[in-house]
């Protein structure tokens, strides 16, 4: 119930977030880096059938109480989607001086510092389950979305935590970002300031 809570209030500080167009983040002037160009497409096709079914359920129902039930639903379930494409959008991948921060929407949030990092580079997948641990021969990784086209592995296991409660020390993280080469870019020129592990 907790959980449930916590990612409706989320969605609607998304929604509002959105409508005064400030991204969630603690630096001003770091560097956004967005993931939501594959996910829109869909989110926003049930978002227009959500808003054909308001005016056009009511009128089939002849019934006053359930008609008005079925209107405050529909309205209601529109910004809930709203929310949603809102909580991808305000909630972008952060490239500053404190860290790499790596996002999916509401669901996964990790700040990871420079120094953790042994390398990133471009790495096209659409192999992997969203937000599931993957064990293989050299360590566990979590993949942020379905299709991947970044991958940063960590000198050491990172401890990552997810919205559901769940934690797990990870080798890589497995991410998109629909300008994968300018976020590489912007990772590579903090890097190169870190000294190299002995």
């Amino acid at each position: 119930l907790k959980l449930s809570a916590s990612y409706e209030a989320g969605i609607w500080r998304s929604l509002y977030r959105w409508l005064i167009r400030r991204p969630r983040t603690d630096d001003p002037g770091a560097a956004l880096f967005g993931y939501a160009s594959q996910a829109t497409p869909l989110l926003l096709a049930f978002i227009v059938l959500s808003a054909l079914e308001i005016p056009i359920l009511p009128l089939l129902l002849p019934w006053p109480a359930v008609r008005y039930s079925l209107l405050v639903l529909g309205v209601w379930g529109l910004l809930w989607m709203l929310g949603l494409l809102a909580s991808l959008r305000t909630n972008p991948h952060v490239v500053s001086e404190a860290g790499l921060r790596l996002r999916s929407g509401l669901q996964f949030d990790a700040q990871i510092a420079w120094e953790q990092i042994s390398a990133i580079g471009l790495r096209r997948s659409s192999a992997h389950r969203k937000l599931q641990i993957e064990h293989n021969r050299t360590g566990a990784s979590v993949a942020l979305q379905g299709t991947s086209n970044l991958e940063v592995v960590f000198r050491e296991p990172v401890l990552v935590r997810f919205l559901d409660g769940r934690q797990a020390s990870v080798d890589a993280i497995h991410f998109y970002a629909d300008s994968p080469t300018a976020l590489l870019r912007a990772v590579q020129a903090h890097l190169a300031c870190i000294p190299k592990a002995a």
